[in-house]
């Protein structure tokens, strides 16, 4: 029997931790409870051996083992190592990242009394407690109250301890401090399952005498089938002791049994299902080419890259190709890059293959979570849709996974473990032998470049269902609309005109305004400063409370600024912080000023607005699809969660407002992602009977990537793009990544980046190139200072080993590895 297990922590540190087995031996993949810095962890076993650490470390027991066997599959562990690898993420926090059943332990935190709070007690009880402390008689009371009740040595929770003593968390924490309690953090297993109580009516039962509420409750049961949800129950016009008084008089059972899951409910009247459409021959093309990989043989492996236009129909193709999966009886993953999708895209599964789908993505409650998770792992849903997370569903006998507009941004996670979902699935797909499609109508210029290559197939379908056109682009100068207006308006006429002719038509139209809020910049016009957040390097975004009255540009006191990085709040002062000015102006329109503005031109349309305010849960999006389906919403703005993925059959005009700005990034990306996210936005006009229109509004009209999206040119778009990536040796032609370098002291920040920068200079780098130190473009964030250096590299062995050398030499110079940030295959440079 093997004595010593090796344990992936969730701890940012690049190693496992070896635990002496304790009684059963865990199986590799298994997750455990182990004690670790005063506290109680969840890891996962990476390795059982015999081998004893070095006799000066202290071994401790594993105090728990979770599961009898393995809950992670080798090739899932392997997936682990590689992320790990790859991205220079701890193994455990990746593993973390993989298994969403945080909601199977509870967590919580005791106290217990300590050897110094001992010796305090005692001393209390013969000399009597001291006046000299800085809390009142009544919290001193309290303190030796609370010292009294752990003298035992019991570690009791804060809630016992309060509801005992009334001693609050922060005078426990005072404790603590003063070394006379111990905080420990516990953990133990948990039922996670969903369950509800159902009233159930007994049948054939004798009726004996009833009162009106008693018969009402009956009724209401046998109306039903004889089955009913305590909570709908609750709603009836009836005591409550009814139904008590009718389980104990044996005519009504109490049973408890798994809550419903809801997937998705989004309803568009008349509109057929994906499954529904009979293929043309470019979805058919498509479709048998993803079909032909799916029964290759694992040493042919090759992803292909889906490029078809908007409103091509790739959507039918996955669902046939999910189904082709599913006649082999194997599993299907499809991942879209926006919660804001799963819903419509989730109710379409459901109507095509039923009980057989799964659903993961952040906003489930953890036991949501874990309970699809399972279902995933028993084999009762073979069909799964999610976002980034999803790509690491236990999905047995895994044969295709598909990727949704691949070049979203959204897919590469912004915390450790910093990984690619679109990468990572294709690694996942190799480890599998599974096929892999990446589908999008403006691919990244990565996977673009690789089918260039032919390292990707790709199958192009370039033609609208239905020989439908794409929508017609119009270009407006902004710049001119103000030299003949003398005024600097959020809406151009034309946009206004269009607008009122698609609603008088009867038609839908959507303007994509692409910030949140009402105005994104508070400034002084006496002194130029900026109110910005107090944790964060960024002006403050002003938000109003509905719509209030008119407003004259004029800041005003009692107003509502936030940060959207930190989720900092204040209100908007009556004088500038800096001069003491009056003179406060709101400078930049966000997505409500845009629906007040088109509140206040088009009174009798039908508004909605969606962005991260006004849709917080997945069942706000439900709504507001269905609204938008339903044609109770005729005129909807919001930022790009508009822009990707829906289909709205009424839609024939889409205005798309202040897009351009990101031109002005400072981000080698920056045009990419404006030509992506017009052709995006453009695809959601025209996708019915109709024909659709496009009014995009620019003060950099004459930019290559506003041109292109104007003429629907991607590939002429593309070979702009490249050349200049070629030139400046950015992505596709070299790897990338962004070391970031984070303290709470500006010096401690500084200081670190210096010494990385001057091992730099020493280290004898050929095939890196090294931009930095310097500060990072947003160089605070929640009251975080961050410096950077952006390294390139053709080989990404030799960007690997550099990124390793100075993580290795940060290790020497007693840097913390939390300070330090590699984020390999960086999206964002911010």
């Amino acid at each position: 029997m093997s004595r010593f297990a090796d344990i992936a922590l969730p701890v940012p540190l690049d190693r496992p931790f070896t635990y002496a087995v304790n009684g059963v031996v865990p199986a590799v993949g298994a997750r455990v409870l182990v004690p670790f810095s005063g506290q109680k962890l969840m890891g996962i076993v990476v390795k059982v051996h015999d081998t004893p650490p070095p006799p000066e470390v202290e071994t401790k027991p594993i105090q728990q083992v979770l599961d009898a066997e393995a809950v992670l599959s080798p090739e899932q562990m392997e997936l682990a190592a590689w992320i790990s690898s790859y991205y220079l993420a701890p193994l455990g926090e990746v593993l973390r990242g993989m298994l969403p059943l945080m909601a199977e332990v509870r967590r919580d935190i005791t106290y217990r009394i300590s050897e110094t709070g001992r010796a305090i007690l005692y001393q209390g009880a013969e000399v009597g407690s001291s006046r000299r402390s800085k809390l009142s008689p009544e919290d001193q009371n309290r303190e030796y109250a609370v010292l009294n009740l752990l003298e035992a040595g019991d570690a009791l929770r804060p809630g016992r301890i309060r509801s005992s003593t009334g001693a609050n968390k922060a005078l426990l924490e005072g404790m603590v401090r003063k070394k006379w309690l111990v905080r420990e953090t516990v953990a133990e297993q948990r039922d996670a399952r969903r369950m509800e109580r159902v009233a159930v009516l007994v049948p054939d039962a004798r009726l004996p005498k009833l009162n009106a509420n008693q018969m009402r409750l009956l009724s209401e049961l046998a109306a039903v089938n004889g089955r009913m949800k305590l909570a709908d129950l609750r709603g009836l016009p009836v005591p409550q002791t009814t139904l008590v008084t009718l389980v104990r008089r044996g005519l009504v059972t109490i049973e408890e049994v798994p809550e419903n899951f809801h997937l998705g409910a989004v309803h568009a009247p008349g509109k057929k299902h994906a499954h529904e459409h009979t293929l043309n021959s470019q979805q058919q093309a498509a479709a048998d080419a993803i079909i032909a990989a799916l029964d290759a043989p694992a040493e042919q492996f090759q992803p292909i890259l889906l490029y078809g236009v908007t409103g091509s129909g790739k959507t039918a193709v996955y669902f046939a190709a999910m189904q082709a999966a599913l006649d082999r009886g194997k599993a299907a993953i499809l991942l879209v890059p926006e919660i804001g999708l799963t819903p419509a895209m989730a109710a379409q599964l459901y109507a095509a293959f039923g009980s057989q789908v799964a659903l993961l993505h952040s906003q489930l409650s953890p036991d949501e979570r874990a309970e699809q998770w399972h279902r995933i792992r028993r084999g009762e849903a073979p069909i799964v849709v999610g976002t980034r997370s999803a790509i690491f569903a236990p999905a047995s006998n895994l044969g295709l996974i598909l990727v949704d507009e691949e070049h979203d941004g959204s897919y590469k996670q912004e915390e450790t473990p910093r990984y690619h979902a679109r990468d990572t699935a294709i690694v996942r797909a190799r480890l599998n032998g599974a096929a892999i499609a990446l589908g999008s109508a403006t691919p990244s210029l990565e996977s673009w470049h690789n089918g260039q290559r032919g390292k990707y197939a790709r199958v192009e379908m370039p033609d609208r269902v239905s020989n439908r056109p794409l929508p017609e682009v119009e270009l407006i100068d902004m710049r001119a609309e103000f030299q003949q207006t003398g005024a600097d308006q959020i809406f151009s006429r034309t946009l206004i005109e269009e607008t009122r002719a698609a609603l008088d038509r009867g038609e839908q139209a959507i303007i994509l305004l692409n910030r949140r809020g009402y105005s994104f910049v508070v400034m002084c016009r006496s002194c130029g400063e900026k109110i910005e957040c107090q944790n964060c390097a960024i002006a403050m975004t002003y938000h109003k409370h509905g719509r209030a009255d008119e407003m004259d540009n004029h800041a005003r006191a009692g107003q509502r600024l936030e940060c959207h990085y930190c989720g900092f709040r204040r209100t908007v002062p009556q004088h500038c912080p800096h001069c003491q000015s009056e003179h406060l102006y709101y400078l930049g329109a966000g997505s409500q000023q845009g629906e007040e503005r088109l509140a206040e031109i088009f009174p009798n349309a039908r508004i909605g607005r969606m962005d991260r305010d006004t849709v917080r849960g997945r069942a706000d999006m439900e709504r507001l699809l269905t609204r938008l389906h339903s044609g109770e919403i005729n005129l909807l703005v919001g930022t790009q969660m508009i822009a990707k993925g829906h289909d709205i059959h009424g839609v024939t005009l889409v205005g798309v407002v202040g897009a351009d700005f990101a031109l002005g990034l400072p981000d080698f990306r920056a045009a990419e992602r404006v030509f992506q996210l017009l052709t995006q936005v453009s695809g959601r006009a025209g996708r019915g009977d109709k024909p659709g229109r496009v009014v995009v509004q620019s003060y950099h009209p004459e930019h290559y990537a506003m041109k292109f999206a104007q003429q629907h040119d991607f590939h002429a778009f593309v070979q702009k793009e490249l050349q200049y990536r070629r030139w400046m040796h950015y992505p596709p032609f070299t790897a990338l990544a962004n070391l970031v370098i984070q303290s709470d002291h500006l010096e401690q920040a500084a200081g670190w980046a210096a010494t990385l920068g001057r091992f730099l200079e020493k280290m004898s780098l050929p095939k890196v190139r090294i931009i930095g130190p310097a500060i990072a473009p947003l160089s605070r964030i929640k009251r975080i200072y961050r410096f950077h250096f952006v390294l390139k590299s053709e080989s990404r062995a030799a960007l690997s080993e550099a990124l390793r050398a100075m993580l290795a030499h940060a290790a020497e110079q007693q840097i913390p590895r939390a300070a330090l940030i590699a984020d390999v295959d960086a999206v964002h440079l911010m």
